[in-house]
């Protein structure tokens, strides 16, 4: 019995410490979230080549993000590891056909997890403010791996009904927040960290920001 217990507690330690160290930078309403430079859009699985439902619910939230002028820059992170499976590229048309500008539209294909989108964010594209765009459940470990990483990050939790996909993403946060543990402690490299890529500061550039703005030109946190 006390063997369980224990094993109870241990489990649950890494979601307790996701959510200590988030608390205060996640919020569902859209209107609140502090501005910031760039949106990070996390994948989320693709149908027939198009996004998912719940991927297509979080590009919707950036585009009212980029519409409402609380960021300039779209960055789209996922999977492409196969030639037949390229999320970035589906996440990319999506936001084009609902009016963004493709200039304001960077797209990161080795966003294998969320470890790796946060790192290559800061460590490939410069990102050092973000807000971070994924469903309820997983945006505190997205927010969390994306300051272990060295990203200002706040998450915008993408509200959902409590179906069976609701109910299956929040057990995979079970495990995921044991790995997000490990990688916040030790900041592997992402599986592929490629050299520097300017497309971030190119499109803030266009945007009228010629530098990536520090925390006081933004407005502080939120």
């Amino acid at each position: 019995m006390r063997g369980a217990v224990l094993g109870c507690v241990l489990a649950l330690l890494p979601a307790t410490w996701l959510r200590l160290t988030t608390d205060g930078r996640v919020g569902e309403d859209l209107a609140e979230a502090p501005r910031a430079p760039v949106a990070l859009v996390f994948g989320a699985g693709l149908r027939d080549g198009r996004p998912s439902p719940y991927l297509a619910h979080r590009l919707d939230a950036a585009v009212r993000l980029y519409r409402a002028g609380t960021v300039r820059v779209l960055l789209v992170s996922g999977d492409h590891g196969r030639r037949d499976h390229d999320e970035p590229g589906a996440m990319r048309r999506y936001l084009l056909d609902r009016g963004v500008p493709p200039g304001r539209v960077v797209s990161d294909h080795a966003g294998f997890d969320t470890w790796d989108s946060c790192a290559r964010a800061a460590r490939v594209f410069g990102v050092r403010r973000a807000l971070l765009v994924s469903q309820d459940y997983h945006v505190r470990r997205a927010a969390a791996l994306c300051r272990a990483a060295g990203i200002d990050a706040y998450g915008v939790a993408v509200p959902e009904p409590r179906d069976a996909t609701w109910y299956a993403g929040g057990l995979r946060e079970l495990p995921g927040a044991v790995k997000a543990a490990y990688d916040a402690a030790f900041t592997p490299d992402p599986r592929f960290p490629g050299p520097r890529e300017p497309g971030v500061r190119r499109a803030l550039a266009a945007s009228g920001a010629h530098h990536l703005p520090t925390e006081r030109q933004e407005g502080g946190t939120h």
